[in-house]
């Protein structure tokens, strides 16, 4: 069982800064590295595989640098995001090359596993060229395998995938986690992190924002305040009721304009801290003061913004 250390990582490029100051451990178990695309995850991915050095901090697996130490290539499989592959061979002929790289016993023999346990027998024989998004996915998560490495990184392995697809990489992840591996993947959707992995890891704009478990990860985005553009027939007289509720921290009223010098349709920018309360006290407020609810609409729902709320709470 094997551990990786992120301890106080950044890496620049010029005067872009992709990873800030991260800390963190993967231990065995499926680890999910959660975050919008651009987030970092890539970079870290890399640095963690020993192919990009860190600009300042360290990236140990079970205490040794990761850069620069061909030793630890033996125990890491990675899956990287990009498409890049020798599209002019077979996927036989990949898997096996890659045996032959790490100087296994029996290459052969090695590489039939790797492609049966993906799943990839019967189109082995085929050139990559021919693979769809998915296969090409399948076969490079069979290169990863087949030299039985104890850490297994994968940036967004579900890309391209089907259904039929997913769920069988799902199914044999876990079943590398099981072994004692320490696996982690990437990805920008919580329903995939959700139903692989027991820990999540969430990065946004190169900074570690939250780690825990699905819940406790849940709780932190739920307990983030929402943001809500409402119009009614009098946005003032609603605006005086809910500010004065302790359900909401923020009412702003804002004037629309029509695009010749003139006022147009207004609005109330709202921010709810406590949204169960929010949505029962409303209509009722409304029907109160008389003011008829024209437009109730969520301003915030996209992940890069649960995302950005936990990395300024941190």
């Amino acid at each position: 069982m094997s551990v990786i250390t992120i301890d106080r990582v950044s890496r620049w490029y010029g005067n872009v800064v992709a990873v800030n100051d991260v800390t963190m451990q993967i231990g065995p178990g499926i680890t999910g590295l959660l975050g919008p695309n651009g987030a970092g995850k890539s970079t870290l991915i890399s640095m963690m595989a020993g192919f990009l050095p860190p600009s300042s901090g360290t990236v140990t697996i079970d205490g040794q640098a990761t850069w620069r130490n061909e030793s630890i290539y033996s125990r890491i499989g990675l899956v990287p995001e990009r498409e890049g592959m020798y599209e002019v061979v077979t996927g036989w002929e990949l898997v096996l090359a890659n045996a032959r790289l790490h100087k296994l016993p029996n290459p052969e023999r090695a590489a039939r596993h790797a492609i049966e346990t993906v799943d990839m027998g019967q189109a082995q024989d085929r050139g990559i060229a021919t693979y769809s998004k998915g296969m090409k996915q399948r076969i490079k998560v069979a290169t990863a395998l087949v030299h039985d490495p104890a850490v297994l990184l994968l940036d967004e392995p579900f890309n391209g995938m089907d259904p039929r697809q997913r769920l069988h990489l799902m199914d044999l992840l876990h079943r590398m986690s099981e072994g004692g591996r320490s696996v982690l993947f990437s990805s920008h959707i919580l329903e995939e992190v959700e139903q692989l992995a027991a820990t999540i890891q969430v990065m946004v704009a190169g900074r570690h924002a939250a780690s825990g478990n699905f819940r406790e990860i849940r709780r932190l985005m739920t307990n983030k305040p929402h943001q809500y553009t409402i119009r009614s027939s009098d946005d003032r007289r609603l605006a005086s009721a809910l500010v004065s509720d302790v359900s909401t921290s923020s009412v702003q009223l804002r004037s629309g304009s029509n695009g010749a010098g003139g006022q147009g349709e207004s609005s109330l920018h709202v921010e709810a801290v406590d949204v169960a309360r929010f949505v029962r006290v409303l209509p009722w407020m409304a029907q109160q003061t008389g003011v008829r609810l024209l437009e109730v609409s969520p301003t915030d729902e996209s992940l890069e913004s649960v995302f950005s709320y936990l990395v300024n709470r941190s």
